[in-house]
């Protein structure tokens, strides 16, 4: 059997233009939310990726139409809900996390559904309790066998909901359960995530009635039915990120067109501490590095903190940067797994905990890696960038999952990229 692998080659400096595409992060939950109202939807600015294709096959697997992505424009027709499968199969929920968002619009427009225990990226144990008890005051049941969940209600009631972490899929699920509960209900503790307000947008244009979104308290007064929206994605702040550092572990001068740089003022700031000169463009903004990076302290925090999601780019870009750095993880406790492999390349990384100390090196060595999640392999891509010679990293599948067309958008501003197939291991799965 083959697998998916990337070629980094150092050595050439970044120049030119990338235009940010739509936030994975986004685009999953409004896919959801399509749920929750018979009729054509369509949604802009969608990313070409695996997780989008995944889960246009859960919504077909329900009894949803789901068009081919055509210049980013995604079409999803519901039919009437008693053609609707309320059920989301293992097959499909095991391979993203995200699919479990599909919980709450299912539970309150079908008032049945079977979902599946969710999978996605393996960094650490992230329990889904939030969701099931958030959704269980406002008056849905559930019961667990067989690795499924299965939830019945005779109709969701508005009611004070208070997250005992403000978990950005759980404030998904509620926010998209509540809509159609009857009365109001109020979402303390909420994740403020710009995703978040980009989801709520999409719900409002379909009629519901939200106040509060992007803020720790959510106000949902619930409405009868909902009709389809036509929405645009906001773009990928991570995406956004990834390519920021892409500039700093290979040098250069690349234009980020379309970065929402609005949502990510805590990592640009981070970065520039590194060593980035970022400044603001008329539609985006432009990044330049032409010197050795700086160490710095980072933690991950919810945002508008710093995500974890950026935590293995920046640990990367420490990894090259001069001094002593130290960045502590907050929220998921495994999510210092690629740094195995960032030693591999040279790296003086030491974990303890939650927490690295990073001794940054002049370059890190070309070595063949493997990547386990999306953000992790992407970071590693870039290691590559900063290496002394060839990096072959495989697991690159987990790339496609997260960014479209992650190697050739960065060949076109210079950098020695190639996607390739390797035989995979008689006892790797």
């Amino acid at each position: 059997m083959q697998e998916d692998a990337l070629i980094i080659r150092p050595g050439r400096s970044l120049q030119g233009a990338i235009e940010i595409k739509g936030a994975k992060n986004s685009v999953l939950k409004l896919m959801a939310a399509t749920l929750l109202a018979t009729g054509t939807h369509v949604i802009e600015n969608v990313p070409r990726i695996t997780d989008v294709s995944i889960m246009a096959d859960l919504l077909r697997s329900m009894g949803v139409s789901v068009s081919d992505i055509v210049d980013g424009r995604l079409t999803i027709v519901v039919p009437p809900e008693d053609e609707v499968i309320p059920r989301a199969p293992y097959e499909l929920v095991e391979k993203i996390r995200a699919s479990i968002v599909v919980l709450g619009p299912l539970v309150a427009r079908y008032r049945r559904t079977e979902v599946s225990m969710p999978g996605g990226d393996d960094f650490g144990h992230r329990p889904i309790n939030f969701h099931l008890n958030a959704l269980e005051a406002l008056g849905a049941n559930f019961e667990a066998s067989h690795g499924y969940i299965s939830a019945t209600t005779a109709g969701l009631m508005g009611t004070r909901v208070v997250l005992e972490y403000p978990s950005h899929t759980a404030t998904d699920n509620v926010l998209m359960a509540s809509v159609l509960a009857k009365g109001t209900t109020v979402i303390e503790n909420a994740a403020k995530e710009p995703e978040i307000i980009d989801l709520s947008q999409m719900l409002i244009e379909m009629g519901a009635k939200i106040s509060g979104a992007g803020t720790s308290r959510i106000e949902v007064e619930g409405v009868d039915e909902l009709i389809p929206a036509n929405h645009r994605v906001i773009a990928d702040r991570v995406e956004a990120a990834t390519m920021a550092a892409a500039v700093g572990l290979a040098t250069g001068n690349v234009n980020l067109i379309g970065a929402p740089s609005m949502y990510m003022d805590m990592v640009l700031e981070k970065m520039s501490a590194i060593g980035l000169i970022i400044t603001q463009t008329s539609d985006g903004i432009n990044v330049i590095c032409q010197d050795r990076l700086k160490a710095t302290d980072v933690a991950t925090l919810p945002y508008p903190g710093v995500a974890t999601d950026y935590k293995p780019l920046i640990v990367t870009m420490l990894s090259v940067a001069d001094g002593v750095s130290i960045v502590t993880e907050n929220l998921f406790s495994g999510r210092f797994k690629y740094v195995d492999e960032l030693r591999r390349m040279g790296a003086d990384i030491r974990t303890e905990g939650h927490h690295a100390v990073i001794r940054g090196v002049a370059r890190l060595s070309g070595a063949p890696v493997k990547g386990t999640d999306i953000r992790a392999a992407a970071a590693l891509a870039l290691a590559g960038l900063a290496a002394d010679s060839e990096t072959i990293l495989t697991g690159a599948s987990h790339i496609a999952r997260g960014y479209e067309d992650f190697a050739g958008r960065l060949r076109a501003v210079g950098a020695d990229i190639e996607h390739v197939l390797v035989n995979r291991p008689e006892n790797q799965n």
